[in-house]
């Protein structure tokens, strides 16, 4: 009898060890697809910006469009110049990432 609840209990650990593991996995692959997402559309939007790409809409909308292409939502579109600064936000099982990136030409 004592080794059946041993069993039990070993059986219980080990599948509340694997679903932490599962969330931690989804939480980490969400943060690198908003990271992904983020990086995307700053690039859009500073291409678009700055002529390398023709676009018919305005740069930060071309940004929506590509965050949301890659499972993530534009929360704030910046442009100073040629530069653009993104911040996206992708979720996962009740839980926000939220990246920030910029994209531009280079300095100097």
């Amino acid at each position: 009898m004592a080794g059946s609840a041993l069993g039990a209990g070993l059986v219980g650990v080990v599948a509340a060890l694997a679903l932490g593991f599962t969330v931690v996995g989804g939480a980490a692959v969400t943060a690198q697809r908003s990271a992904g997402a983020a990086d995307a559309a700053a690039l859009a939007a500073a291409d678009a910006a700055s002529g390398a790409v023709v676009a018919v809409e305005p740069p930060c909308a071309l940004a929506a469009r590509v965050a949301q292409a890659a499972g993530a939502a534009l929360l704030d579109c910046t442009l100073e110049g040629f530069v653009a600064t993104v911040r996206v936000q992708a979720a996962y099982a009740g839980l926000a990432a939220v990246s920030r990136a910029r994209a531009g030409p280079p300095e100097g």
